[in-house]
């Protein structure tokens, strides 16, 4: 009889004995011997282990009464019994039914209900915690589960509040292999954009070039080679017929990319007019347009101003700021306020103007019809250092205007122009604007509580963020830490439910869209992170590196990358996700740009 003794930490005599265990052998466990050492001690602690205090799980009730909700605090129905055990599906078929009957009366047709079917969405609760600060945690999976990670701040006994947002109805797939590979550019590419209905790629670079690419074939549509210097900006116009560049000289040049071979005046610095005979000689070359660098671009969005999209700001090293009207070719109003560089300028969708400045501030201006053009309304200060990326929780819908996308990936609505003016091109611009006005509405009746509240994030080189709601508060509404270098980009979802920070730290950082809270680190990353963008259904994110890789992240569940896209041979400077949804192009410092599909 083979026995065996051992003295415990405390001192205390351990006997036990070996039993054999022969069924845990082999391919089942391959990592038991055969034997099974019993200690009376060990045995004695996991038979009480796992219980609470009286030795019982907490007990969750079958059901929970449930109220749902909309952004605008609306309630749907009244409140229901739903079984624990629902899930986030079992939550959208119940929701949909409840619209359906409050719908029923005023719709017969069939086809909207179907419709209205197929519309996703995602549930909040919202929490109060310790501190009493209340917020708001999507439910991902079950009722239970999300009962079981918050019994200490949820009763069952209560209401439960469920807020119900929509999401977008067709999904993007992800990205995970590259299609192509755009040889061309001679220097490093700074920035890649597609046009605001995804049938065109723009890149511009250190080669002093701005080049126009066919997303279908992936080849080179033109060359524009007017830059006497870096091309440090470039933006498309919402309706997607003008593109901008601007260089370190501070010359200003506007490119038409849709003229083929028919006879364009354009007027040259000094009045001389000459023929364009295709997309590669600009419309308007503006030299001087500052006295130093031009640091950044942005369209008025195309809702405002009766659709016109014909003027475009800038901003430069020299602190100034200035408007341009692109028809008559004119400069309508300078900003002059900022002490030092302005780094970062958008064009908000309430009509108002934001700059962010090397002076630490950022300041709001108007620019909405019927007011003064150009007025400072405020000034927001709280960050420590310069402050480098502005963004803006209507940046996508701003930036695609009339373009909204089937499940297909291809816009719902065309604008087909035949001639170049006439009644045919008013109509259309109608058309555009119209289309770009009813998308700002439909995108600001989804927003939390009042929609006219534009939410605007700044990044800093004092390594933090802050929301502000600048239409109404020069204070911010939250200061929002965890980046240990300069933060270098801001992006938020289509949606307005998230916002990405990329920083030098190598991380990316996902935040609450509405409240600011801290969301997840997105970490992997061997190299700083220079860009992010959103797909068009706000579920994935691709950020671009020092590191020679671009990384693509599913929101808000993952924390490990979904996906790494290897293959340029030095940092990507340059990134951008097509609205459609079907491609991200990347521009490296290799001098190569590469499109990247499912």
């Amino acid at each position: 009889m083979m026995t065996s003794s051992s003295i415990g930490k405390n001192g205390d005599k351990r006997t036990g004995g070996i039993a054999w265990a022969g069924s845990l052998v082999g391919s089942e466990n391959p990592n038991n011997l055969g034997y099974r050492y019993s200690n009376p001690l060990k045995r004695y602690k996991k038979s009480t282990e796992g219980n609470g205090e009286d030795g019982q799980e907490t007990e969750f009730p079958s059901n929970v009464v449930v109220q749902f909700q909309n952004r605008q605090g609306d309630e749907l129905a009244s409140p229901l019994d739903v079984p624990t055990e629902s899930s986030v599906d079992d939550l959208q078929a119940l929701v949909h039914s409840l619209l359906e009957d409050s719908d029923g009366e005023d719709n017969d047709d069939d086809n909207k209900n179907n419709k209205l079917k197929r519309i996703p969405y995602s549930f909040y609760a919202k929490l109060e915690k310790e501190n009493g600060v209340i917020d708001e945690v999507e439910i991902t999976n079950s009722l239970l589960d999300f009962l079981k990670e918050h019994q200490n701040l949820v009763s069952t006994e209560v209401t439960l509040q469920l807020t119900y947002q929509p999401l977008a109805v067709f999904k993007v797939r992800p990205v995970t292999r590259c299609t192509s590979t755009m040889p061309g550019h001679t220097e490093a590419i700074l920035h890649v954009s597609y046009s605001p209905d995804g049938q065109h790629l723009a890149s511009g670079g250190g080669d002093t070039t701005v080049r126009f690419w066919d997303v279908n074939t992936s080849l080179p549509k033109a060359t524009c080679k007017q830059h006497k210097d870096h091309v440090l900006c470039t933006a498309w116009s919402p309706d997607g017929r003008y593109f901008a560049s601007a260089d370190k000289r501070g010359t200003l040049i506007i490119w038409d990319p849709h003229q083929r071979g028919r006879t364009n005046n354009a007027t040259v610095e000094g009045g001389s007019k000459k023929k364009t005979p295709n997309a590669s000689e600009p419309i308007w070359v503006k030299a001087l347009a500052h006295k130093q660098y031009i640091s950044s671009l942005a369209w008025e969005p195309l809702h405002l101003n009766q659709g016109r999209g014909e003027r475009l700001v800038t901003a430069s090293k020299d602190g100034t700021c200035k408007i341009w009207n692109v028809r008559t070719r004119q400069a309508l109003v300078t900003l002059s306020g900022h002490t030092d560089a302005v780094e970062a300028v958008k064009w908000g969708g309430e009509g108002f103007l934001y700059t962010a400045s090397r002076d630490r501030t950022i300041k709001v201006w108007t620019a909405k019809e019927g007011d003064v053009l150009g007025k400072l309304v405020r000034t927001l200060k709280g960050h420590g250092h310069r402050v480098n990326t502005l963004a803006l929780s209507s940046d996508y819908v701003c930036r695609t205007g009339p373009y909204d996308f089937a499940p297909s990936g291809r816009p719902r609505q065309t604008f087909e122009q035949t001639g170049d003016d006439g009644e045919n091109a008013d109509a259309v611009r109608k058309a555009k604007y119209q289309a770009a006005l009813e998308r700002y509405q439909a995108f600001r009746d989804q927003q939390e509580g009042d929609g006219h509240q534009e939410r605007l994030v700044s990044g800093s080189d004092d390594y933090t963020l802050f929301l502000w709601h600048p239409i109404s508060d020069k204070h911010p509404v939250k200061r929002l830490t965890g980046h240990q270098q300069a933060v270098n980009h801001i992006q938020f979802s289509p949606d307005g439910r998230y916002f990405a920070s990329a920083s030098f730290d190598k991380k990316v950082k996902l935040w609450n869209g509405f409240s600011g809270d801290f969301l997840k680190t997105l970490t992997g990353h061997v190299g700083a992170v220079y860009q992010v963008a959103w797909s068009s259904d706000s579920r994935y994110l691709v950020s671009a590196s020092k590191d020679s890789t671009a990384k693509l992240w599913v929101v808000p569940s993952g924390k490990a990358a979904k996906a790494t896209l290897p293959g340029h041979a030095d940092e990507v400077y340059a990134l951008d996700w097509s609205p459609n949804g079907a491609s991200v192009a990347t521009g490296s410092k290799d001098r190569t740009i590469k499109i990247w599909k499912h």
